[in-house]
């Protein structure tokens, strides 16, 4: 923030407040465009990040000040075929953040599609509560190596390893050469690579939700309707028939009133 203060001239919260605008823009017009998708097979995950402080450093007094303090994560849905981030919500790591999201995915989708998600429990009942039997839901279940360096060592910061897979069919008939979340999973990674906020051991978290929010989309915007995909050679809208032009950072930011 305040390297573009010094770059533009302008102070950091003219800065950061024409950022909440852009992002507000952004959901507005994925929200409006983002339906009757005709998606094949979507991916599910969550990728975890903070907001103020970390969870165990929270305090009665921080949570006074700013109630969304604490762990935050981004429950993100994509379209294996075209890579499109056809859905995505901020919440906790709970049952009301996965219905909400389950339900904000079906209301985008126009046919049955084959889901695959992680081995998280809450899935299975917001996916029951949104499709019913009207979908082909499959989990990848992952199988991890113990999380310390040796016997008596300390533990890693960063995922253990993983060591093996298992596929579990859940609902409907999902074809198990496609039960994978590798898509999403890279895009996670493509996350902490491009905003800052994400970076692990990092001083440029958000302090605000709303802040954190905003970033998330306007590089989600960025990520579906400029950035070229390198395997598709168009970006993710243009493979979804969302759009048929090649955006630009001036038609993102032509979006604000």
């Amino acid at each position: 923030m305040r390297s573009i203060s010094r770059m533009t001239g302008a102070s950091k919260n003219t800065v950061v407040k024409l950022l909440v605008e852009l992002g507000a823009a952004c959901i507005e017009y994925m929200n409006k465009t983002f339906v009757n998708l005709n998606c094949q097979r979507v991916q599910c995950d969550e990728i975890w990040n903070f907001v103020a402080a970390k969870q165990a450093n929270v305090t009665q007094k921080m949570l006074e000040k700013n109630p969304y303090a604490g762990d935050c994560w981004t429950w993100v849905a994509m379209d294996a075929d075209t890579k499109l981030v056809c859905s995505w919500w901020v919440g906790k790591r709970d049952w009301y953040t996965a219905k909400m999201f389950i339900d904000d995915l079906a209301s985008r989708l126009a046919n049955r599609v084959q889901l695959t998600t992680d081995g998280n429990r809450m899935y299975l009942f917001a996916i029951n509560e949104a499709f019913g039997n009207d979908i082909d839901y499959a989990v990848l279940m992952k199988k991890y190596a113990a999380s310390y360096e040796g016997e008596n060592g300390p533990r890693r910061y960063s995922p253990a390893e993983c060591v093996g897979c298992e596929k579990q069919p859940k609902k409907g008939n999902p074809d198990p050469k496609h039960i994978s979340t590798s898509y999403v999973e890279r895009q996670n990674l493509s996350m902490r690579m491009g905003m800052r906020r994400y970076t692990r051991l990092t001083n440029g978290f958000s302090k605000k939700i709303e802040n954190h929010i905003a970033t998330l989309a306007i590089f989600y915007m960025h990520y579906n309707f400029v950035r070229i995909h390198q395997t598709l050679r168009v970006t993710p809208a243009m493979a979804a028939g969302v759009t048929d032009r090649l955006w630009s950072i001036e038609d993102m930011v032509a979006l604000l009133p």
